[in-house]
């Protein structure tokens, strides 16, 4: 039989991921067979021209028993000797590195997550009849790049044109198992590896990480077609690597359109951008119709980012805090985020300035961090409605009511009107209210007490009460 494969090929393979560690110049040996052996001596046994695989229990501990070893398999026409990582194999000479170097015979390393059937395999695609057929496939799945560069193909049409050439049914996941592209389908959690070094051989197929930075996107997992071809690990292989291109594509799409985002939210939070300007930039972005702005404190970028991955948003970080501005379901998508303060708008027609909304945005997530609820929206607190837009009006009912109190806490250093807004807010929940400002509730007493002095307001009377629970809403307003 003719030989069609060196050792060479064998390195060259992606698929296979073989490292040499000794040898190199021993690479264009032919090779007919990929044979497992574990004895000290498998010669007796050979052929010649074979890739002997072993996961280290025959390969002697001693430096001149290992010299010995490789020039045995040497002499006996051995092409190359493949040894597993991370098993048996003992610590390598030099007296064994030097006999490789100077007879030119390949030693290869085979990682953990390729098992030797894969390489066995792979010398069999090349030397049977098959092999065309298998190489061809091999070199239209690689050929995808050029469709990815070319064409403007979906993650679904790319994958479908994939299974055609490759005979495989294929699925994507992230390593949570949820969806890694667009439109192909997650395959059953049960087949994915906890590890994703984990040998690529499944039932029925094969189940390949996702290569990216950081560590692996997903995973690619391959079932072959009934009545179909399959073409092997190596185009499995390969699509796995179409798929981390895409998804690096995909990334950076939606990078683009993060930062473009983030301009058109700074500019609209600038109030810079007339309606009609706002409103096309908004639909090129896929959001239409009526937004709330959302501010959001507490919440890492990252947590948020994903909390928002399948709803169309726009977002921006401004100092500590992060506003978002999307439809109503962004509200969804981060209300259940831990440690969560944030306010939301009333909601607001595409392109509209959003000077209001940024101010009822803010007071509602300040009112969510002093309440404990997680996300607040404006108008929740019906009082709100009966106050006035203009500052100057807000500003002499605050002065009316609250003035002495907050006269004497810039004077006192006390936290009279904090701890009045505090009660309230808590429904007049003394011992709740106290937990929260971190004082007994004795002195929160107190301070009501001093506060009725110093207002002349007695809480326990609704009249009264109403009127200073509508002042410290119009502080709020006006940030005080």
């Amino acid at each position: 039989m003719t030989t069609k494969v060196s050792v060479e090929d064998l390195v060259r393979s992606p698929a296979l991921q073989l490292r040499v560690l000794a040898g190199r110049a021993g690479l264009s040996r032919s090779v007919s067979w990929a044979h497992v052996s574990e004895l000290d001596d498998p010669t007796p046994w050979l052929l010649g021209a074979e890739v002997i695989m072993t996961t280290g229990i025959g390969v002697p501990r001693g430096a001149a028993e290992q010299g010995a070893y490789l020039e045995r398999l040497d002499d006996a026409g051995v092409s190359a000797l493949a040894l597993s990582a991370q098993l048996h194999v003992p610590p390598l000479h030099p007296e064994f590195v030097a006999a490789a170097e100077e007879r030119g015979m390949p030693v290869l390393e085979v990682p953990l997550a390729v098992p030797f059937i894969a390489i066995a395999q792979e010398v069999a695609a090349a030397v049977q009849e098959d092999a065309r057929q298998r190489l061809g496939a091999q070199l239209q799945v690689f050929g995808a790049l050029r469709w990815l560069a070319a064409e403007d193909l979906d993650s679904a049409t790319l994958v479908r044109r994939l299974e055609r050439l490759s005979g495989y049914d294929v699925y994507a996941c992230t390593p949570q198992g949820r969806p890694l592209l667009d439109g192909v389908p997650v395959p059953d959690l049960a087949v994915i590896p906890a590890e994703p070094d984990a040998p690529p051989t499944i039932a029925g197929g094969f189940v390949l990480p996702v290569p990216a930075p950081g560590g692996p996107a997903g995973f690619i997992v391959a079932f072959e077609r009934e009545g179909a071809r399959p073409a092997g690990l190596a185009v499995a292989q390969h699509i796995a690597t179409v798929a981390a291109l895409r998804v690096a594509m995909e990334r950076h799409d939606r990078e683009t359109l993060r930062r473009e985002g983030a301009e058109t939210l700074a500019e609209l939070l600038q109030d810079v951008l007339d309606p009609a300007t706002a409103r096309r930039r908004l639909g090129r972005l896929g959001l239409t119709g009526e937004m709330v702005l959302l501010v959001v404190r507490g919440v890492p970028g990252e947590a948020l980012l994903r909390a928002l991955d399948e709803v169309p948003h726009l977002l921006l970080r401004r100092g500590e805090d992060h506003h978002v501005l999307g439809p109503s379901a962004v509200c969804t998508a981060v209300a259940a985020l831990p440690g969560l303060s944030a306010g939301a708008s009333r909601p607001f027609p595409a392109g509209e300035s959003t000077r209001v909304a940024q101010r009822e945005a803010g007071w509602a997530a300040t009112r969510s961090g002093e309440s404990g609820k997680p996300l607040v929206h404006y108008g929740e607190d019906t009082t709100g409605r009966w106050l006035p837009d203009d500052p100057w009006t807000l500003n002499a009912l605050v002065e009316h009511v609250l003035g002495q109190a907050l006269a004497y806490d810039a004077a006192h250093g006390s936290q009279l009107v904090t701890s009045v807004r505090t009660w309230m807010e808590r429904d007049r929940r003394t011992e709740e209210a106290a937990q929260v400002l971190h004082i007994h509730p004795n002195t929160l007493a107190y301070r009501l007490r001093r506060f009725a002095d110093l207002t002349g307001r007695d809480l326990s009377s609704s009249a009264a009460f109403t009127e200073v629970w509508m002042a410290i809403r119009a502080a709020r307003e006006l940030d005080m």
